[in-house]
């Protein structure tokens, strides 16, 4: 399964991108995150569809300090291969 994410709240400036980072790479996904310039935080990832419900989870808590308003999949087009491990794009 494969999705593309967008996560609002307080998720820049707290650790977010870090923390999608690892939590992304204990279940061996492949995909990327990076921050928007709008305050959210966008990523996208590909795995296992039951790990990647527990992942959905995990995203909704967040680090200490976030605070997470939303999680909603948008649209994805690109058919590119994900890289792999789960990468940070700044």
């Amino acid at each position: 399964m494969r999705v593309r994410l967008l996560v609002s709240g307080r998720v820049q400036g707290v650790g977010f991108r870090w923390f999608v980072r690892e939590a992304a790479r204990r279940h061996r996904f492949a995909g990327w995150v990076r921050n928007r310039p709008d305050g959210s935080v966008e990523l996208e990832v590909a795995g296992d569809d039951g790990a990647l419900r527990e992942f959905l989870e995990t995203l909704r808590e967040g680090p200490p300090g976030a605070r997470v308003d939303d999680v909603r999949e948008i649209s994805s087009t690109n058919p590119d291969v994900l890289p792999q491990p789960f990468t940070i794009i700044r």
